[in-house]
């Protein structure tokens, strides 16, 4: 099954849409299975230092998935998509990261919103500008959730991923991609 839309993927093994992966697995869903067990394993680690900005949301994807792929951490170079909706050309991603990063930490990191319902709609534009831009060519959204774990507590909140319905969630971040937040916000609000 393809995942993503995508030109030629130099980064996939020949013939196939699987991702040229450390362990040399051709098979998806065996490589979704290591990945998932080497982020997991990555998880119980200490998260790396930084100032919530693209340096640090880079440093972030390649913690996690360094035993999986040499390119971690670095951003995309083919255009991607899902779906009808195509995500940010590979030649402007790292002017628009930063312009969202400068952005956020020009809004404190959403640190200073006057109440859950308040972050959650920062949130909610955030994750939604990140996933438009697809910085990464796997491993966007598992960083977008922990980013988004930090985000809620340097605002001084919990997030509760137990409460994470992974459909509701999905829903709402595509919806999201074409300007509607309140699902998103109010997936978010109910988290927190």
């Amino acid at each position: 099954m393809v995942r993503y839309n995508a030109v030629e993927d130099p980064l996939c093994y020949p013939g196939t849409h699987v991702l040229r992966n450390r362990a040399n697995i051709p098979d998806q869903n065996e490589l979704d299975e290591f990945e998932q067990l080497m982020f997991d394993s990555r998880a119980r680690e200490a998260l790396p230092d930084g100032d919530l900005d693209f340096a640090h949301y880079r440093a972030l994807h390649r913690h996690f998935f360094q035993d999986v792929y040499e390119w971690a951490g670095q951003t995309r170079i083919i255009r991607t998509g899902k779906g009808e909706n195509w995500f940010c050309y590979p030649e402007y991603i790292e002017r628009e990261a930063n312009r969202l990063f400068a952005e956020l930490a020009a809004r404190d990191h959403l640190a200073r919103t006057e109440s859950k319902e308040a972050f959650a709609k920062g949130a909610s534009w955030f994750l939604a500008e990140i996933n438009a831009i697809h910085p990464f060519r796997e491993g966007n959204g598992r960083t977008q959730l922990v980013f988004l774990t930090m985000l809620t507590r340097y605002a001084g909140y919990e997030l509760d991923e137990s409460k994470l319905e992974p459909k509701r969630f999905l829903d709402a971040m595509i919806r999201s991609f074409s300007g509607d937040l309140a699902p998103l916000a109010a997936e978010i609000r109910r988290m927190i």
